[in-house]
């Protein structure tokens, strides 16, 4: 099983409209990509349920600084590193 698509795109557009600024549209999306994720990732490894906690604190401490390039960086790197590894 690869990583969803859809749940990639979603991803990556809520972090373009984080780095074009519009937070408040992108927190929003951002709900919506999460709901995506938590389906992606049901049933995953141990390590990579580790992982998880790490990677939504990081996107916590962005939003909390509005650091919204850290944010989008996070959300394109990090998060769908870990649902890669999540089906390795």
């Amino acid at each position: 099983m690869s990583v969803d698509l859809a749940v990639e795109r979603q991803v990556r557009a809520c972090a373009a409209l984080f780095r074009l600024g519009r937070d408040v549209e992108a927190a929003l999306q951002m709900v919506e990509v999460f709901d995506g994720l938590m389906k992606a990732l049901q049933g995953c490894p141990p390590d990579v349920a580790q992982q998880c906690p790490v990677v939504l604190n990081a996107l916590l401490q962005a939003q909390e600084r509005q650091d919204w390039l850290g944010l989008a960086d996070t959300l394109e790197v990090d998060l769908l590193q870990l649902v890669a590894q999540q089906e390795a």
